[in-house]
């Protein structure tokens, strides 16, 4: 039994890949020429074809790309953190390439690619379309790809033969994941197996996402060592310490604390010097002070600031244009972090946004459910919220702290905010203009 990967799951999928090949050949004409489809293309697919039709991308040829000088592609290799992993990756994907007559390609995230090594006859081939190192493969130059439309969708991706928008590729096929940074969630970059389309496999892409899982695994022990380092160097300092104190590392995880329990495992904080204290969201005002390899943060006010720091001191996005996804982003002088929102979280907050002077308990209950006396439930979902937000919220009454702006983005059309949602607040929200 074959195990479908959620973006290969096609009609395409029980077909050989010649016979897929020549079907998807006769989807992508009807769709550049905007007719009717035989059969629809993978989601993930006909989401890029029509992102190439708005950019006016050549189908034929693509965007002839421009590759990097020798010195910038050495800058870049140096630079990056798939270096540190470089041999995981060949362990993990270079032999099953080269068995199968295949290249293994790293790329950064602007989709240049720093690296490509497998079966040397392909290699010739690939240089034919300037699939080589230092040149850009990202969607705007290459078109659909399994490096450009993995590194655009932030997900792993195999483009089949004429699933590639650009037809001088047809002959290709290629699977792609994408490697983050665990430290801060940054996308590093991917790692693609390409090779003729007709001695593909499907499960290739199996292999290349689970290869990538290994090397940010890979990196997480890296930066847990990091971290033992920095607590050797915490543990002296913090317990001479009287007051509240947090050490976290550049990337704001925390290596120690003394007097305060934060509610999340990382702080981050810009990348700037500090003349001053710093409003963190779930601390309060602290002040910042250098420690080899992270910061000392000294907590001034006592406790988490309950209506947040001075004025001005952070601004909130909630992002809710997505019918199933919804995100909270703040920014503000100790940096910008984002959390994604479940469809209750969602709907607390876009109540909270849209009453600035507060909700009591007993009202956010009606907002929600219809139901005043439901306030135990509305109390333990303000708690979890508080927990993850932390300051930015404030209670007696709820509401967003006084210091914190937010801003709503919302759907185009209001009769589709939070489209699932049946709280009675968020169906007034859809009616107003």
């Amino acid at each position: 039994m074959r195990i479908q990967h959620p973006r290969d799951a096609s009609p395409l999928a029980a077909l050989s890949p010649a016979e897929s090949a020549r079907l998807m050949a006769v989807i992508r004409e009807a769709a550049l020429s905007r007719g009717r489809l035989p059969l629809p293309a993978r989601p993930v697919i006909g989401a890029s074809w029509d992102r190439m039709l708005r950019l006016g991308l050549d189908p034929d040829h693509g965007r002839a790309p421009r590759p990097l000088g020798l010195d910038e592609l050495e800058r870049r290799r140096r630079q990056t953190r798939l270096a540190e992993v470089l041999p995981t990756l060949r362990d993990g994907l270079l032999e099953a390439a080269e068995a199968a007559a295949h290249i293994m390609i790293i790329a950064d995230a602007e989709g240049r690619i720093l690296w490509i090594d497998g079966h040397r006859g392909v290699r010739r081939q690939a240089d034919g379309i300037a699939l080589v190192e230092g040149s850009h493969w990202a969607e705007d130059v290459a078109g659909t790809s399994g490096i450009g439309t993995a590194l655009a969708v932030k997900s792993p991706v195999r483009v089949h033969s004429a699933e590639h928008f650009v037809s001088a590729f047809h002959t290709w096929s290629c699977a792609a994941a994408p490697v983050h940074d665990p430290r801060d969630g940054r996308l590093l970059g991917v790692i693609d197996v390409s090779g003729p389309a007709g001695t593909a496999h499907p499960t290739v892409l199996s292999l290349v996402t689970a290869t990538a899982r290994w090397a940010e695994g890979e990196l997480r022990i890296a930066h847990s060592r990091e971290l033992e380092g920095l607590r050797a160097v915490a543990a002296p300092l913090l317990a001479r310490i009287r007051g509240k104190a947090v050490v976290i590392d550049q990337h704001g995880w925390i290596a120690g604390v003394t007097g305060v329990t934060p509610r999340e495992r990382r702080l981050p904080l810009a990348k700037a010097p500090y003349d001053g204290p710093v409003w963190l969201p779930a601390l309060g005002a602290c002040a910042v002070e250098p420690l080899p390899g992270g910061h000392l943060l000294r907590v001034l006010d006592g406790e988490p600031a309950e209506g947040g720091g001075p004025a001005g001191w952070g601004d909130l996005l909630l992002d809710v244009r997505h019918p199933h996804h919804w995100s909270l982003t703040f920014s503000g002088p100790s940096g910008t972090w984002t959390h994604e929102l479940s469809a209750r979280q969602a709907e607390v907050l876009l109540v909270l946004a849209a009453h600035p002077e507060g909700r009591t308990a007993a009202q956010l209950a009606q907002d929600l459910f219809g139901d005043p006396t439901r306030t135990v439930t509305v109390r333990a979902a303000m708690s979890r919220l508080r927990g993850r937000v932390g300051a930015v919220l404030a209670h007696r009454p709820y509401r967003i702290a006084d210091s914190v702006r937010i801003d709503v983005a919302g759907p185009d059309h209001p009769g589709e905010l939070l489209p699932r949602s049946s709280a009675p607040a968020v169906a007034r929200l859809r009616t107003e203009p």
